[in-house]
């Protein structure tokens, strides 16, 4: 595993920020951390990395305990940024990259390299202070990438940065996962996960509430709707609660204990041809609403 966290909790004051939370991360994949704002998804992060340390249960990192030599081979972009604003841009990459134990000349060149991937090159001699917030944002994410991490870290990525930008980034997650890193982002957005990622943990109030394979989790909940396309319906489909035509196909919303293939088997009975027959998958963005609202009102 690249990152296990096994069953951790964090306490400030009489509060339980992470609450019994575990998670393990394989190594080459792409890891959603999910949940609202003040869920808990910083505060695992900073645990993982042993920026501060839980009260109680267990961190593996890249098969280890968190050492300082596992730390170097971790790329983090921590959701809070900054860098040091009169340095020039070329500096200031060198410089993490020297925190990562690499020669001046490696560290120079590499900054170099990843300025030009992120289209900054021609930023190097400008300071800090005089680029734009996105293009801060930029030059933090390529420092992350410097050294070729192993386990490549992000706390909410794309927060604050215009469409192509996210799309650059994206491009550039998926060229590290190819070399074979680890990516482990947290964040709100639920259609940058389900662009990017195989496995996600939704956690709310600092409990876990989902994990596990995204694919899976929508295929589990993905029996309540069904599309059909055919050129009319029968009347009085049993067990249908709610009907839509959209998009040239009747849609239909099922109630409890009614299984699609039902109503499948309503248009054969009929005797009507249908040209195309599905079951309705939810989104990412469903699933973590569903969730989080039915948590909160079981309190």
């Amino acid at each position: 595993m690249a990152l296990e966290i096994k069953d951790v909790t964090k306490v400030y004051g009489s509060r339980a920020v992470v609450n019994h939370v575990s998670l393990a991360v394989e190594r080459g994949e792409t890891f959603g951390l999910l949940g609202p704002n003040g869920s808990g998804k910083t505060t695992t992060i900073r645990m993982a990395l042993d920026i501060i340390r839980p009260e109680s249960g267990n961190v593996s990192l890249l098969g280890g305990i968190p050492t300082r030599e596992a730390l170097t081979r971790v790329g983090y972009l921590p959701e809070e940024r900054g860098l040091y604003q009169k340095s020039k841009v070329m500096d200031i990459l060198t410089y993490l990259g020297r925190l990562k134990r690499m020669d001046a000349a490696t560290a120079r060149a590499r900054a170099k390299e990843m300025l030009q991937r992120v289209g900054l090159y021609d930023h190097r001699n400008k300071k800090v202070q005089a680029l734009s917030r996105g293009m801060t944002q930029l030059v933090q994410f390529a420092g992350a990438l410097l050294h070729k991490p192993d386990l490549i870290i992000l706390d909410e990525p794309f927060a604050g940065m215009d469409p192509l930008n996210v799309q650059l980034m994206k491009e550039i997650l998926r060229e590290q996962q190819e070399r074979g890193a680890t990516v482990v982002f947290s964040t709100h957005q639920m259609p940058d996960v389900e662009e990017l990622c195989e496995r996600v943990l939704l956690i709310n109030d600092g409990q876990s509430l989902l994990h596990g394979r995204l694919d899976e989790l929508k295929r589990a909940r993905g029996t309540h709707s069904v599309r059909v396309t055919a050129e009319r319906q029968p009347e009085g489909i049993p067990g249908v609660v709610d009907t839509k035509f959209r998009n040239g196909s009747f849609e239909y919303l099922l109630g409890e204990g009614i299984k699609p293939d039902d109503v499948l088997r309503s248009f054969l009975n009929a005797g009507i041809p249908v040209e195309r027959y599905e079951v309705v998958l939810p989104s990412l963005n469903q699933i973590f609403i569903e969730e989080v609202s039915r948590a909160r009102n079981a309190k």
